[in-house]
């Protein structure tokens, strides 16, 4: 099968088995290149297929030689159709691991289901004893709670208002305004059940209660702040809400820690285009605008750098990691530099469809959603026949 891009409203349908097993080498090979981190030996990623929870993965096997499990709810490929860019990526990684003698589980199943936690707990009893590390990376769409089997599905909505704003189509660069109105109550409460800390608390609460975490265990979950241009819609909104429990969790989490000496941690990630950012009114124009200031100061990052600088600078080194005023580590630090934010806030009502190619990296976020995908990478032949279930 010739597999070409397939993408509908900023979320592409399909991915490329051979572009995602190369993307997923080239942040291998980033690492690789760096210095080694005396970081975790056992560790468990929840949400390891896409984004900042793979290359988490990554920097853990191979900038600390850390046995893996990876954690994804993906569809594998058929002789028929492609899979999704979250189970080539997993595959891939573990047979990366397994070449470097890395010892690698996948699981793919819900991560919010007792059935997956339980897949996980009886590899940890198997074969790693207990984890020193659990990395929680979840973007969904939706969640059936495992204890009434209720359905609640996230929305990306404003609370309180209309949130109108400039954005823009990852693939065409067509410039629009976009609207969206305000959740309603029960939408609040549906996209915290589903995107906040409630399931990354059941994980540490199944765990610990299995005997199953080390001592000085950490775990860490992301959330994201942002600048003004995007607040209302994100800080401000359900997603906000919902990420605000997420940190809420994290200090019940680390009452329950507390006999093993344990800590859990959230960090603030910089803005990114990934498969679930992309489809957020407002973000993509301005990620797209963030990424030409960012590259022209020489700051931008993508997922394997942040991931690695995480875990070098923060979570790793010799000292305690640095946190702000409510206890969160700030690796969006560069993204929130003064002088970064003056420059966006200066352009950000100068652009549109004439000059959005000019004064915006859209190209370069086109580029990059499209490597999220399997698309684009470097050293691949897109017109060659491949095999959608190679994996």
């Amino acid at each position: 099968m010739i597999i070409k891009p397939i993408i509908r409203r900023n979320i592409c349908i399909n991915a490329h088995p051979l572009g995602c097993a190369a993307q997923v080498r080239a942040q291998i090979n980033y690492v690789m290149d760096r210095d080694k981190i005396f970081g975790p030996k056992k560790v468990l990623v929840i949400g390891a297929s896409n984004g900042y929870g793979l290359a988490a993965r990554i920097v853990s096997a191979f900038a600390s030689d850390a046995a893996t499990i990876g954690v994804g709810f993906e569809k594998p490929g058929t002789t028929r159709r492609a899979g999704t860019a979250g189970w080539y990526n997993i595959e891939a990684f573990r047979q990366e691991a397994e070449t470097a003698g890395l010892a690698a589980w996948n699981i793919n199943g819900d991560a919010f289901s007792e059935e997956t936690k339980n897949k996980v707990i009886g590899i940890v009893k198997d074969k790693l004893d207990a984890i020193d590390f659990l990395v929680y990376s979840i973007a969904a769409p939706r969640r059936i709670d495992p204890a009434t089997g209720e359905i609640y599905s996230s929305v990306i909505k404003p609370i309180g208002k209309p949130f109108t704003a400039s954005s823009v189509d990852v693939l065409s660069g067509v410039v629009s305004e976009v609207t969206a109105e305000p959740a309603s109550a029960e939408q609040i409460a549906h996209t915290v059940k589903v995107m906040g800390g409630e399931d990354w608390m059941l994980w540490v609460e199944k765990l610990l209660n299995a005997n199953l975490l080390a001592r000085e265990f950490k775990t860490i979950a992301f959330s994201y702040i942002g600048s003004e241009h995007t607040r209302s819609l994100y800080r401000d909104g359900t997603i906000g809400a919902a990420k605000k429990d997420l940190e809420q969790k994290a200090e019940h989490i680390n009452t329950l820690l507390k006999p093993i000496a344990g800590k859990a941690l959230i960090s603030v990630n910089k803005a990114l285009i990934t498969r679930a950012s992309a489809v957020i009114p407002a973000v993509p124009l301005y990620t797209a605008l963030l990424y030409r200031i960012m590259k022209d100061k020489n700051l931008h990052e993508g997922c394997i750098q942040q991931m690695y600088r995480l875990y070098r600078d923060f979570l790793f080194s010799e000292n305690s990691p640095k946190v702000d005023a409510k206890g969160r580590i700030r690796i969006d630090d560069w993204e929130m530099r003064p002088d970064v934010q003056r420059e966006v806030a200066a352009l950000w009502n100068e652009i549109d469809q004439q000059n959005i190619e000019e004064m915006t990296d859209i190209r370069g976020l086109r580029e990059e959603f499209l490597r999220h995908h399997g698309f684009g990478m470097p050293g691949v032949d897109y017109s060659q026949d491949v095999r959608p279930d190679i994996f």
